[in-house]
């Protein structure tokens, strides 16, 4: 059971007066400590991030990592044990201080979409809109309907829309009451592999076209990519790195950020002949056949994966490696090929 919040403390006892030149969200070294975990080990540990307005936002990382506990301890369902949280200049909780869910102007987006059997999608949408007068918040969630692009769905009840469907009515709810921040945990785990990466795309653009900032959850990298302006890659607890798709893929500063995030083998050094001492991540398409090449390996093994075929190569210390092949090679399984490097791996020291 999750413990209760405390009651809120002043404000001005967890931060000074907002600056409009903040961030629009700031955590800064937010700690969550479940009961009950061996040796009393935070769930999310010291950990940092800064979100501008307009931003999305992903915490990326396998199971058990913390980044549902991080959007629960946003949203105002975990209490901290260390750390702050605020939102556009307005503090949100701190140690032994929180204001309740319904105070954080937060909408939330849950992963089994939460919509009401015996309301129609116009209804779920209006929802949290009560305090409105009715024709305002028909007016509302017609709006909404419209921009997700379900606006002949509106007397449709959850169980006569599709899976996307539904996901869609819920980002409308989650939008409807103008929060100043959305979040979303695993929005996609619930749909078929094949729209995900369409959703993903489809619902970076409403979240985009409503000017909302988000921070969502997921752990498939390839939907973090399609939607997030800015990415953590998480582990154990805490931010390995916060940054760019494009930098966490080019550049990034932890040898575990460099092995999770895009495909790659990693190489010994001195099996490419890169000097001693590093291991290096070699990403598709940085090895490729050349009858000039300065390398040498076993092709081991070659299929086709439209529309190109995809080799695996042995070197002489057993180490392995993905290569793309033409046709005519990929028929030469048991035999050496000289390789060529296309330019500089990923270097990282041997630990």
């Amino acid at each position: 059971m999750t413990p209760p919040m405390p009651d809120p403390m002043p404000l001005a006892s967890i931060v000074a007066d907002p600056d409009v030149s903040a961030p629009l969200l700031d955590l800064d070294a937010v700690t969550v400590v479940h009961p009950g975990v061996a040796g009393g080990r935070p769930t999310v540990g010291g950990l940092s991030l800064q979100l501008a307005r307009g931003q999305i936002g992903c915490l990326l990382g396998a199971s058990g990592c913390g980044k549902t506990t991080v959007l629960r301890a946003i949203a105002g369902f975990e209490p901290l044990q260390g750390g702050r949280i605020v939102l556009d200049g307005r503090p949100l909780a701190a140690a032994g201080a929180g204001l309740p869910p319904e105070a954080r102007r937060i909408g939330m987006m849950f992963q089994d979409y939460a919509l009401f059997p015996h309301l129609d999608a116009a209804a779920n949408v209006a929802f949290g809109l009560r305090a409105l007068p009715r024709a305002a918040r028909a007016a509302r969630a017609k709006d909404l309907l419209a921009l997700v692009g379900l606006a002949d769905r509106a007397s449709a009840y959850p169980h006569e829309l599709s899976g996307g469907q539904q996901q869609r009515v819920a980002l409308a709810r989650a939008l409807a009451p103008e929060p100043l921040l959305v979040l979303l945990d695993e929005p996609f785990s619930n749909l078929d592999v094949e729209i995900r990466g369409r959703l993903a795309e489809d619902t970076r653009g409403l979240l985009k076209a409503a000017g909302a900032t988000a921070l969502l959850v997921v752990h498939d990298q390839a939907e973090a990519f399609a939607m997030a302006d800015r990415i953590g890659v998480m582990a154990e607890g805490r931010i390995l790195q916060w940054d760019t798709p494009e930098a966490l893929y080019a550049h990034p500063r932890d040898r575990r950020v460099a092995g999770f995030v895009g495909r790659g083998d990693w190489l010994r050094s001195e099996t490419l002949g890169l000097g001693e001492g590093a291991d290096l991540r070699v990403r598709p398409g940085q090895l490729v056949h050349d009858p000039a090449g300065p390398l040498s390996a076993q092709l081991v093994s070659a299929r086709f994966h439209g529309p190109q075929h995809l080799g695996r190569v042995r070197f002489d210390s057993g180490e392995t490696a993905e290569i793309t092949l033409d046709a005519a090679t990929a028929a030469r399984i048991g035999e050496r090929l000289p390789l060529r490097l296309v330019g500089e791996p990923l270097r990282f020291p041997r630990g």
